[in-house]
């Protein structure tokens, strides 16, 4: 199908069209320098789509092999770069971070106090902000400390509490929402499931933490601290202290792609993903905190401000790194939608009434004859279509009790494929909703004859026939009878 495998960038495809270029031929004007830019550009990345996923990546060739594995860093780069949906929820993150960090921190204050571990929170506050420089992270990190030390000490028995608690849900929910967007996850959590799970995290999170940060400690002053005179075994240890803030920041993010978003996610993929994105932010953390310690413009114009600015700007590439690393961890999962990216798939009536039919006719055949389960992979592969059409119409045909999806995201018959009619199938996908509100019915006597008729004579050609039926058709390819029929009643 040739729209999707032309896959413009939807917003450079605006761009090239801007409502004040119409008409405009000359480049030389403003609306045309735009207009040309805007058409380089989507060429640019035609000609980047079509490298990456052209006839060049096919075949056992080290080059090829080597394209299709670049193919991965190519979409999330893309998806930053074209997108704007990524940037604009790491944008949103930032503002709710402010809203929670001190509710965070006073939170864990309240349940480390019960250890006598409440302290050990303060290295990790200064780990997060470190890229901010030695004074920035310091100060801010002293800061949140005293707030929130502040703030633990009155929460037993006041409406604060409750306050705090429904900040800390609202915040993880957004982050929650946020992976299930990069996921391609459309029904969240339950509330009752969700206030459970967050306040588990809650209060096992930061217990976690502090156990990770004490079984560290105790393991480099146990036994590598019995064998310091050696050299080698004291530059492993230097090495160790050095990784440990990394090491902290990978098994995070790895905890948070296999958790937070309302799917099953892998193991393999999550860690990954979780090792590029610690590695991204130990790089960008390195970088900013040159730019930070040698620029003298921002503490000029924000003067008392600036380390509160670039508190704000670390905090946003923090996320931005989060959701890049989650956005890599799912196509590594999904590799079919590689290509599409987070553009927004349309198939036509036609398409989604085969793509239907084909998908049952593949799980019920599998079914009946044995053989490799479908996944949502898999059918992408098999019928050339992004995981995204397939994954769609898969849940409104479950929806429809027509199919089962097991824990192993496995595609099975919802019932015997006897019993399930073709008739069926093709309803279901005419006639998924679109979420709006429908039109105002208004007769119209010849055109509602027509469609009567139309529907009618579909429902003739199917009438009687199920999936079996389908599955153990093996004549040849002939005209099919619902065109003949529509040709009758035209």
């Amino acid at each position: 199908m040739r729209c999707l495998k032309a896959l413009p960038v939807p917003a450079l495809r605006a761009a090239a069209h801007p409502p004040g270029a119409r008409g405009v031929s000359h480049i030389g004007t403003r609306p045309g320098l735009r207009r040309y830019d805007a058409l380089m550009w989507l060429r640019f990345w035609r000609f980047l789509d079509g490298w990456f996923f052209g006839p060049g990546s096919l075949g056992t060739h080290p080059t090829a092999v080597l394209v299709r594995v670049l193919r991965y860093p190519y979409a999330v780069i893309r998806d930053l770069l074209t997108g704007g949906d990524i940037n604009l929820r790491a944008m949103g993150l930032v503002y709710t971070t402010l809203l929670s960090i001190i509710p965070l921190i006073a939170f864990a204050f309240a349940i480390l106090k019960g250890f006598g571990a409440h302290r050990d929170l303060e290295p990790v506050v200064y780990e997060f902000f470190r890229p901010m420089g030695s004074e920035g992270a310091a100060e801010i990190t002293r800061r949140i400390m005293h707030f929130a030390d502040r703030v633990s000490t009155g929460l037993v028995g006041s409406v604060g509490f409750a306050l705090l608690v429904w900040t800390l849900l609202g915040t993880i929910k957004k982050v929650e929402d946020s992976f299930n967007f990069l996921w391609r996850v459309e029904q969240p959590r339950s509330f009752a499931r969700r206030v459970a799970e967050y306040l588990s995290l809650l209060i096992i999170g930061p217990i976690l933490l502090v156990g990770f940060l004490g079984l560290s400690h105790a393991a480099l002053r146990g036994p590598l601290s019995l064998f310091t005179g050696l050299p080698f075994l004291q530059q492993v240890k230097t090495l160790l202290i050095a990784l440990s803030p990394y090491v902290m920041v990978t098994a995070m993010f790895t905890a948070l792609y296999m958790f937070v978003p309302n799917t099953r996610v892998q193991y393999r993929p999550a860690i990954i993903g979780a090792v590029t994105a610690g590695v991204l932010w130990a790089a960008v953390g390195k970088i900013f905190t040159t730019m930070v310690v040698l620029s003298t413009r921002l503490t000029i114009v924000y003067a008392g401000f600036a380390f509160i600015v670039a508190a704000l700007l670390w905090t946003y590439f923090g996320w931005l790194i989060l959701l890049a690393g989650a956005q890599l961890s799912f196509y590594l999962q999904n590799p079919s939608y590689l290509r599409i990216g987070l553009q927004e798939l349309r198939l036509s009536c036609a398409e989604i009434e085969q793509l239907a039919l084909r998908l049952m006719y593949l799980v019920g055949r599998t079914h009946m004859n044995g053989g490799t389960r479908w996944t949502v992979n898999r059918l992408a592969a098999e019928l050339g279509l992004p995981g995204r059409a397939v994954a769609q119409i898969g849940g409104t045909l479950e929806k429809a009790g027509l199919l089962i999806v097991t824990e192993g995201d496995e595609f099975v018959p919802g019932r015997d494929i006897s019993r399930i009619t073709l008739e069926e199938i093709v309803e279901v996908a005419r006639n998924q909703r679109s979420g709006h509100f429908a039109a105002k019915g208004v007769e119209i006597p010849p055109v509602d004859r027509l469609s009567a008729r139309l529907s009618q004579a579909w429902r003739d050609c199917l009438a009687g026939r199920t999936l079996r039926d389908l599955v153990e058709d093996t004549a040849e390819p002939a005209r099919p009878k619902l065109a003949t029929e529509i040709s009758r009643v035209r």
